[in-house]
């Protein structure tokens, strides 16, 4: 819904969530296998290796270490601790020994011996689980004695990877950095001469060493930096000290070592993808590229030429790019508008192929240095919609008033299912994954209950139409100030605890909108209070493919009620995301003033909320699923081409 709000009655009062049925909240197979790293000073970072672990949407993350601590001076004591953990990915999680941890230990420095596991707290069963305990035993310091062996060398690129040899490293976060100070003589390749007459003289340039290998306090790296010895080739030779600094204490010396290396000239080696289209990355990879500080960049000098699709002659490309330095071995760069390459090439409405070279042109103050250049070809595509589809913990929650917690995984395959079908033909990608091959990409909220408090199924809160698709970034979630200062609900997103609204008896924390019978018919033999929830073994046996012909069907027959339901709730949020979509993208009426269809037409996906109807959004009883109509559909494969593909459905309703 854009700039209109559904008719509603006012929200009949607000009440606790009833009493559900004990659910499996899907932490079956989560399990913890390693904990790192094997010292613990204060403020150290814990890392938990295993498998199955979840983010806030799914359960609080806590470390249990069980066992005995045995003091440097003194008896083994039993210890139970426990700390809060925090989510990395699904085989990470991260803990601190915070002063938490130390004040549950008899002494500040010992060995503890025990077991450690991770407990989730679900908030789908509101229960504790807990993984298999595993053997771990951990030295606790308050400070580590660093030993400094010695550092590699040799022929390297600036901002290459020097390796640190020795022992009592620091791992950084919060117990606190190695560093490396470096001191010496650089010499610009063909000088003559000693360093007093040709060359520069650095002292103790100070650089943060982190570990070269995980959780290794034996083996750590530091960049050599331009701050060393500039960004032109040469040679450097010198002393390496290196000191600890631990972040409860004064600095450790760990001894230093000589050093000798060779600078290269910096290089690119490779450039991808092969095809990109506006907002997308291309990634550059080489060695010797510099942009950490303030007075230092990596500039890329495109030579060649360009041939738009189609066309039988080319036309010269000389530029050069300003992409975003990542490390001395990676640059980003994105398809911009606004940059040269967007000057020379159109790239929202033409598409073709670069064939050329790409050198990197390095600079470190007044210094610049054009380094090794690469054969490049890149296809420019047709500009393409990522679209990010965000299921929010609010979503994960209104699972549970439908009864279909344990179905998740597919309702979100029925929600994303739509979203493809709806926009086929035209160049959208739906994920539900972050993107990070684009900069410039759409983000949708699915959320649980309409914080605007109107009762609405969706709202599309980005600032005004957007004719063209010109941003290619909306965020139709949270809240937005501008919308909200004219008068408009200020929350966007899809908010699927709404939808129970179609029932004679909705839950209380949703606003009535109208009773639909066979909304009941469908969702009565699963819901939490009226019947009985989807079971994580009713999930895991396999949930029947549905086309709705059967919906409603025999209440009696278990597995079509179950498949029906999540058909149903699939189309629901499925066709209100794609309608807040359109409107994201500049529908309805794109080239006029209206935000929907005018008139009420069966089947028409722009239609107002009210010219809906509960059957024609859920697919069933011979209506739906709504499309978009021929003016729309045109549209859309206007501002999104992408690849010469039919449209799947010939002929579209008119938009008269």
């Amino acid at each position: 819904m854009k700039r209109a709000v559904l008719t509603a009655a006012l929200l009949a009062g607000c009440s606790a969530h009833p009493q559900l049925p004990p659910v499996d909240p899907g932490l079956g197979n989560f399990s913890l296998a390693e904990v790192h790293p094997q010292l613990l000073l204060p403020s150290t970072e814990i890392d938990l290796v295993g498998a199955g672990f979840v983010d806030a949407t799914r359960g609080t993350s806590h470390l249990e270490l069980r066992g005995t601590f045995t003091p440097l001076a003194g008896d083994a004591q039993a210890i139970d601790v426990t700390l809060d953990a925090a989510y990395a990915d699904g085989t990470r999680l991260t803990a601190a020994a915070d002063q938490n941890f130390f004040a549950a230990l008899p002494s500040s420095a010992g060995h503890f011996d025990g077991v450690a596991l991770v407990l989730i707290d679900s908030p789908i069963d509101r229960a504790t689980h807990a993984t298999d305990a595993v053997p771990v035993a951990l030295d606790v310091a308050q400070s580590v004695t660093p030993h400094f062996v010695s550092a590699s060398g040799g022929t390297i690129y600036v901002n290459d990877a020097i390796v640190l040899d020795g022992d009592g490293f620091l791992l950084g976060h919060g117990e606190g950095e190695t560093h490396a100070l470096v001191s010496g003589c650089f010499l610009p390749a063909g000088a003559a001469g000693d360093c007093a007459s040709s060359g520069v003289t650095v002292t103790d340039v100070d650089l943060v060493a982190g570990p070269a290998e995980p959780w290794s306090r034996t083996k750590a790296q530091f960049p050599f930096a331009p701050s060393i010895a500039g960004v032109a080739p040469g040679s450097f030779t010198g002393t390496l000290r290196v000191e600890n600094r631990q972040t409860n204490g004064a600095p450790i010396d760990a001894g230093s070592s000589s050093i000798a290396v060779n600078l290269r000239k910096p290089a690119i080696l490779s450039v991808s993808p092969q095809a990109a289209s506006l907002g997308q990355y291309v990634d550059v990879t080489g060695g010797g590229f510099a942009g950490a500080a303030a007075d230092e960049v990596t500039l890329i000098h495109l030579t060649g030429a360009f041939t738009p699709a189609g066309a039988p002659a080319s036309t010269p490309v000389d530029l050069k790019l300003v992409p975003r330095w990542i490390s001395g071995t990676s640059l980003r760069y994105v398809l911009d508008e606004a940059d040269a390459l967007g000057q020379v090439i159109d790239l929202r409405r033409v598409s073709g192929r670069f064939v050329g070279s790409a050198e990197p042109l390095v600079r470190k103050g007044t210094v610049e240095v054009v380094g090794d250049g690469a054969a490049v070809s890149i296809d420019v595509a047709p500009v393409k919609q990522v679209i990010w589809v965000r299921f929010l913990p609010s979503y994960v929650d209104s699972l549970r008033l439908y009864g279909l917690e344990a179905a998740d995984s597919y309702v979100r395959a029925r929600v994303m299912a739509v979203a493809q079908r709806d926009y086929a033909g035209v160049n959208v990608e739906f994920r539900t994954e972050q993107p990070t091959d684009f900069a410039l990409y759409s983000t949708v909220d699915i959320e649980g209950p309409d914080p605007n408090g109107l009762g609405l199924f969706g709202y599309d809160n980005t600032p005004g139409k957007d004719v063209g698709n010109q941003r290619l970034f909306d965020k139709i979630g949270g809240v937005n100030a501008s919308t909200q200062s004219d008068g408009f609900p200020g929350y966007g997103g899809i908010f699927a605890s709404q939808f129970l609204g179609f029932s004679a008896h909705p839950s209380p924390q949703v606003m009535p909108l109208g009773a639909d019978s066979a909304f009941d018919r469908l969702f009565d033999p699963v819901r939490p209070d009226t019947g009985t929830p989807v079971t994580a073994a009713e999930a895991r046996a396999g949930i029947a493919a549905s086309d709705g012909t059967r919906c409603p069907g025999d209440p009696g027959d278990r597995i079509n009620a179950i498949s029906c339901a999540v058909f149903v709730l699939g189309n629901l949020i499925g066709t209100t995301l794609t309608h807040e979509i359109g409107h994201s993208l500049g529908l309805a009426d794109p080239m006029g003033e209206l935000f929907h269809d005018s008139g009420d037409q069966p089947n028409r996906l722009m239609d107002s909320g009210d010219a809906r109807p509960f059957e024609e959004r859920a697919e069933i009883l011979g209506q739906g699923p709504a499309v978009f109509c021929d003016d729309e559909y045109i549209y859309l494969r206007t501002v999104l081409a992408g690849a010469a593909t039919a449209d799947p459905m010939t002929p579209r309703p008119t938009c008269d």
